[in-house]
């Protein structure tokens, strides 16, 4: 497998893993609204390359044909299967970004947000009615193309549930059906990184993976707990997600064994 980098953070914790696994990679540059890697990769065989970075490496993935390149993903809340499950998704509002102004009072009400594709536009948050509408109106009063990519747009289609009080959350890696490795993230309203998972947390998430079995080649699954019990946040691109305190050893040769399989 050939491995492409953008420089971030947490790219560079990933390719001291492939170090440690002797696993080549070049870094590159990623030229904003085009797309273009800089320098140009030599790519030996564009069948067998995986990128990491920024979400949008997948339209330079996509362009020049490599595969698995970056592991776009399905929206989860169009996943039939994992609905009596979700957290956020099921019961959801779904609104156009233009048609927020006319579509929402601005009752004061929260909720929570997230664009319906896996595209990075507007991470998962808690807003109000008030800061959802305004959000909306400062996108609206641009012309389509003066919005760059990877940006909300007037046609995003927009998320809006109930926020629930969350008592832990885990991100879950999972790689040709298997779960990798994982990390707590949040232990209620704390942000922590540490690579620990409660037995029933991990079984659970192992079990959403089994049940949507054709849903991605590699992918992350972030569950929670609640006081109504174990729930499937959402699911999001692998090659653009925070690696938290994931193996990434593990993760690194799960994926580069894609290539020989």
């Amino acid at each position: 497998m050939q491995w492409l980098l953008q420089q971030f953070e947490d790219t560079s914790k990933l390719a001291e893993a492939l170090d440690q696994l002797g696993i080549t990679y070049t870094w590159h540059k990623v030229v904003p609204f085009v797309g273009e890697l800089i320098p140009k990769p030599v790519v030996a065989d564009p069948g067998s390359v995986v990128m990491f970075g920024s979400y949008t490496l997948w339209r330079n993935a996509q362009a020049n044909g490599y595969r698995p390149g970056v592991f776009k993903l399905r929206p989860f809340v169009r996943e039939q299967v994992w609905h009596p499950y979700l957290l956020n998704g099921a019961d959801a509002l779904f609104l156009t970004l233009r048609d927020v102004p006319q579509r929402l009072a601005d009752d004061g009400r929260d909720w929570f947000l997230r664009p319906v594709d896996d595209s990075k536009e507007e991470p998962g948050n808690v807003k109000s009615t008030g800061e959802i509408i305004r959000m909306a109106e400062r996108v609206l009063v641009l012309d389509e193309h003066e919005i760059p990519n990877g940006s909300l747009r007037h046609d995003t289609l927009l998320m809006l549930t109930e926020p629930v009080r969350i008592l832990s959350e885990w991100r879950l890696w999972v790689v040709d059906g298997r779960i990798v490795t994982y990390s707590l993230y949040k232990d209620g309203s704390h942000v922590v990184h540490r690579h620990e998972i409660d037995d029933d947390a991990l079984h659970f998430g192992q079990r959403m993976v089994d049940i949507n079995p054709g849903y991605s080649q590699a992918y992350v699954i972030d569950i929670c707990r609640t006081e109504e019990g174990l729930k499937l946040l959402e699911t999001n691109c692998l090659n653009a997600a925070g690696f938290y305190a994931a193996d990434l050893v593990k993760l690194a040769a799960a994926i580069d064994g894609l290539g020989r399989t």
